[in-house]
């Protein structure tokens, strides 16, 4: 492990324990840190009493980008929302950056699609549900994941700001 990474590690450790610390002093805290029901809202309280816990473990903070052509120069669209943006369309081939904030699909709703679909979390993290699968999924920055065409699918969440941002590549079956 090189040092930075030992650094950042300790650090967020130290500020895990001293939050727990807090929670397990303070029955107010105790009570919010019960009522949390996400990872994003455990950072939100830990965030509102001074504690740093929010990135994950190898996640860096990307350095300031500019330019149309920076995959990981996107703006956070508002809470909630989403933004598509094509970046190549072929009658083969598909692919588009999208950038969430707190987006998840409308409950009670899946989503399917008839071409083949590969995406990449670039930034930030999402969990997605399949209909034919038990529990959900946990992406984080890295992970890759291929959908069958008509495969059932929704995002429950993605990130708040800055967001989830992904790559999604679309194509034909059989290409």
């Amino acid at each position: 492990m090189a040092e930075s990474d030992l650094q950042q590690f300790r650090a967020k450790v130290s500020q895990l324990v001293a939050f727990v610390a807090l929670s397990d002093a303070d029955p107010d805290v105790e009570q919010a840190l019960r009522d949390c029901s996400s990872h994003h809202e455990v950072v939100a309280l830990a965030s509102r009493h001074g504690f740093e816990i929010g990135r994950r473990w190898g996640e860096h903070l990307p350095p300031a980008v500019q330019g149309a052509d920076n995959l990981l120069a996107s703006t956070c669209p508002p809470p909630g929302e989403e933004r598509l943006d094509l970046l190549l369309d072929t009658p083969d081939l598909r692919l588009e950056r999208i950038h969430s904030c707190a987006w998840s699909t409308p409950a009670g709703q899946w989503q399917s699609q008839a071409l083949e679909e590969w995406v990449l979390v670039l930034r930030g993290g999402a969990r997605l549900a399949f209909a034919d699968e038990p529990t959900s999924r946990e992406l984080v920055a890295g992970d890759t994941l291929r959908i069958a065409p008509g495969r059932l699918h929704r995002v429950e969440a993605t990130d708040p700001a800055p967001g989830t941002l992904w790559l999604a590549l679309h194509w034909r079956s059989g290409l």
